[in-house]
């Protein structure tokens, strides 16, 4: 539609220009110029000549041979304001179009990236500034669009423009035209100058804008860690130098890109001075009329803009370019952990949950090492040992957020990568140390464990999770606004919470990742009693700080440095008088 349109904005727009030159004939030389043409002329190639004939046998078609000057100049002013008309109705209707075209592009490009972001592997958000992703979200895909749709504005738009003029233009003198367009090849050449090294400029600023993002970010969500410590001085002065870079690689691509637009300016007008000379000598010669002159100077003034405009968008080209290298490479980046092509969806869970032999590496780093053990369906199956040992990247390899690398984890018999992911995290329920609430309200925040839940189910999950009582205390009840990350709430609230949605969804198979950890004593003793609710009858793979909360556990698994060292009930661990007894007695110590 766009091509369409701006097709017939480029016809109309240089027939007005063919309409002007019969009228300025007209006046300048008088009625003489005006003939009466009976019959159609005969068509011997585009020339101001045949176009007089034309304009005068319509003129005779109209009035008869009586027209004189006055209706020949009502006539063309008539057809001029009509073809404008026309020429600015089919222009809008193009940049209409052209409006919708970026605004889908935005949406769609946006669409693409954050769709592509969110299937990545959890590993990917390990080596990746969060601030930065946000950046090429945001800023570089309206980089990105605007330099399509005005690249794509410019392509259509501005060649068959300059088409429509030469026509003109050539048809009015060949010779001078010829002179004209000579100045070409030296404007090229000096923006093509102008604007090379704005690529590796507009990439530098993108980067440097999702540094900014990354520090903001980072700021907003660590702003009581900066005031505790009076690092706010700090932090600001680190922003401004961010800021500083930001702004002076962008005042410099900026002062080279305007750069290209007065520079073909004053080629273009510079030429315009050189044709007045060079074709006034043509009028004084008798090879060029007044007229025709006046109107050439007219279509070539004109030319000049569509020529700026290309010279524009070239210019512009290399910041989309650049922020679309961001963009495209964020879109394809492809997630480490897929299905397999003969997936199968886990329909229910039966047996038991077994890892075999299995190893782990982050990088270079070996977190597992041969890691064997079973968790039979019902069971309760706890995870203790040194921080750093490999507790947590068990608890991850479960759903596959990562993949094991040796080895191998089974689900009722068959190995975990044969499932489809979805369908096995269908069936799982985490209660992670480190509560994520959205800045939502406190039912929806819940809801998201079983997104089609009715109100009462809501309730009763967060009667379960011991959550009721706070919930109604609070403002507005169920449609309070746990704020940003859940930060009106305290620590245990923001738990129970967390607790309550996994309540909702009902699980088979429970992770607990040192869910009480952080908690003061009374918020630890009602988080508690949610979980041994939540762990009624249900498949629980625990992760335990305090070990106290894990001493009923069907069994006890201690890690320490990647590898199982002991495994049995809370009493036969303390007979065996190992690692796992001088926990106790060093969390009994600290206690007391």
């Amino acid at each position: 539609p766009y091509f369409f349109y701006i097709l017939l904005h480029t016809l109309f727009n240089t027939l007005l220009f063919w309409l002007i030159i019969p009228m300025l004939n007209t006046l300048f030389e008088g009625e003489g110029v005006l003939m009466a043409v009976r019959e159609m002329p005969r068509f011997t190639g585009v020339s101001i000549d045949y176009f007089n004939q034309l304009i005068n046998f319509i003129l005779y078609k109209a009035f008869g041979e009586t027209y004189n000057i006055r209706q020949m100049l009502l006539m063309v002013s008539v057809v001029i304001v009509a073809v404008t008309l026309l020429s600015n109705a089919f222009r809008y209707l193009a940049q209409r179009t052209m409006e919708t075209l970026r605004i889908n592009t935005l949406r769609n490009l946006r669409n693409d990236v954050f769709d592509n972001v969110t299937t990545l592997h959890v590993g990917f958000f390990g080596n990746e500034r969060k601030g930065d992703i946000i950046s090429k979200i945001t800023s570089d895909v309206q980089v990105v669009q605007f330099c399509i749709t005005n690249t794509l504005q410019a392509a259509f738009r501005d060649p068959l423009l300059i088409a429509g003029y030469l026509i003109i233009l050539l048809a009015t003198s060949w010779e001078l035209t010829l002179f004209s367009v000579l100045v070409l090849p030296v404007s090229a050449l000096l923006i093509g100058a102008i604007v090379k090294r704005l690529r590796a400029s507009a990439k530098a600023a993108q980067e440097s804008f999702g540094d900014m993002v990354s520090l903001t970010d980072e700021s907003l969500g660590g702003i009581k860690t900066i005031k505790g410590y009076n690092a706010s001085n700090y932090v600001a002065r680190k922003f401004r130098q961010l800021n500083d870079r930001f702004s002076t690689i962008s005042r410099k691509m900026a002062y080279r890109q305007q750069m290209a637009s007065p520079v073909s300016e004053f080629l273009g007008i510079a030429t315009m001075a050189v044709i007045l000379v060079y074709g006034g000598g043509m009028v004084v010669t008798g090879k060029l009329s007044s007229a025709e002159f006046i109107a050439y100077l007219g279509v070539f003034s004109q030319i000049t803009r569509p020529a700026r405009s290309l010279a524009d968008a070239f210019a512009n080209i290399h910041q989309g370019i650049a922020a679309g290298e961001r963009v495209l490479g964020l879109i394809d980046t492809k997630p480490q952990i897929v299905d397999s092509p003969d997936a199968v969806k886990l329909e229910t869970f039966e047996s038991s949950i077994e890892f075999r032999d299995v190893s782990f590496s982050y990088e270079e780093r070996e977190i597992l090492h041969n890691i064997s053990f079973t968790v039979q369906k019902g069971e309760t199956v706890a995870l203790v040992g040194p921080s750093g040992g490999g507790k947590s990247t068990i608890s991850d390899l479960i759903p596959r957020f990562y993949d094991v690398q040796q080895g191998e984890i089974l689900i009722d018999g068959r190995d975990l990568r044969a499932y489809n992911i979805e369908s096995v995290r269908d069936h799982m329920g985490i209660v992670a140390q480190e509560t994520i609430l959205f800045n939502d309200t406190i039912e929806n925040n819940i809801r998201l464990g079983k997104l089609d839940a009715t109100h009462d189910e809501v309730v009763h999950a967060a009667w379960i999770a011991n959550a009721d009582n706070f919930i109604r205390e609070a403002d507005q009840g169920y449609e309070t606004n746990t704020g940003d990350r859940g930060m009106k709430l305290s620590g245990g609230q923001r738990q129970r919470l967390s607790i309550a949605r996994a309540v909702l969804k009902n699980p088979d198979i429970l992770i607990l990742d040192e869910a009480t950890s952080a908690l003061d004593t009374e918020s630890e003793k009602l988080v508690q009693e949610a979980l041994n609710n939540l762990l009624a009858g249900r498949t629980s793979l625990v992760i335990a700080h305090r070990l106290s909360t894990i001493q009923h556990a069907d069994k006890i698994i201690v890690i320490e440095q990647g590898r199982i060292v002991e495994e049995g009930t809370h009493q036969q661990l303390m007979a065996l008088d190992g690692v796992y007894r001088k926990l106790i007695e060093m969390q009994q110590l600290s206690n007391s």
